[in-house]
């Protein structure tokens, strides 16, 4: 009895200390991408992704700013380079002193800490320089909140595709790059 009530009190700690992580899945005219969100460690920033995936907002964009040995953005424009309506930015929430290592996902923002919506970007390198190094605008970093856990070979094609400038974009993919669809796995 001891035993069992031992092994019961094992798993219930287990499980107690078991990290939520959901999974997403962007599917593109290039491949999947699955993603492990860090739902325990920013939770406002997956909260926030997860609401535009729900909402199939995703669905339609393009990645519009690809530069190899960086990283791949993608989540704000549609295929007409019209920059989507999103809902209000959200906290940045880079203190979590994760780290932009190859293959994390991260949200894009202007110079303003608190300004990321709905754009998104995935490091294909590691990008220590964006991680939180103090309180001003260029230190704080950029919100890392979860991670490529198939489909890295998906990123690494669209981090070689051919770019040509239009416009104010200068890293914009000629063959455009598209998010088909976009959504929670169960």
């Amino acid at each position: 009895m001891k035993v069992l009530i031992a092994l019961i009190l094992a798993m219930t700690t287990l499980t107690t200390f078991a990290k939520k992580r959901t999974t997403v899945v962007l599917e593109t005219n290039k491949g999947s991408i699955e993603l492990e969100l860090f739902d325990d460690s920013a939770p406002i920033t997956v909260k926030n992704f997860i609401g535009y995936v729900d909402s199939k907002f995703y669905e339609g964009t393009i990645f519009h700013r690809v530069i190899d040995n960086f990283m791949i953005q993608g989540g704000g424009f549609d295929t007409k380079m019209i920059e989507k309506k999103t809902k209000p930015p959200i906290k940045n929430e880079a203190t979590n002193r994760i780290s932009n290592s190859t293959g994390t996902i991260a949200m894009a923002r202007t110079s303003v800490v608190n300004s990321a919506t709905s754009q998104f970007f995935i490091n294909v390198n590691d990008n220590n320089f964006l991680n939180h190094r103090g309180t001003g605008p260029s230190e704080y970093g950029y919100a890392v909140f979860g991670k490529v856990i198939k489909g890295m070979s998906v990123v690494n094609v669209i981090k070689k595709a051919y770019k040509s400038p239009k416009g104010a974009h200068r890293d914009l993919p000629v063959e455009q790059i598209i998010i088909t669809k976009a959504y929670v796995k169960k």
